[in-house]
């Protein structure tokens, strides 16, 4: 099965990209490919370096743990809008655009909004 979600919000402040990155990775098997599509205030959840207080959950290693099975795509006009650079996410991770999202979601099973 292939799986799309689509991720908006900022990776903190609101738990919409935590709760889309918890099923990400309860999803990921060997029998589900899943991919992730970073858009808007969404396309920070994939910065590297991202430090939190002691206790806190970190977006940024759960978006490892589903780069270990599946693909993190970020808008790239969502990224310039925000002045993030290639440079600044996650390895693994990569810039994309509308059409690529257009058609994964063609190619998808199901697509997931947060």
């Amino acid at each position: 099965m292939n799986i799309l979600i689509i991720l908006n919000d900022p990776p903190y402040g609101s738990e919409r990209s935590y709760n889309g990155l918890r099923l990400a990775k309860a999803l990921s098997n060997d029998q589900t490919q899943v991919s992730l599509f970073l858009m808007a205030d969404a396309v920070t959840c994939a910065k590297r370096g991202q430090k939190v207080p002691q206790g806190f959950y970190n977006i940024e290693l759960m978006v490892k743990s589903v780069l270990r099975k599946g693909d993190v795509l970020l808008c790239g006009t969502c990224m310039d809008a925000r002045g993030l650079t290639d440079e600044e996410i996650l390895e693994g991770a990569r810039r994309s655009t509308l059409q690529e999202l257009s058609e994964r979601t063609l190619a998808a099973d199901k697509v997931l909004v947060f």
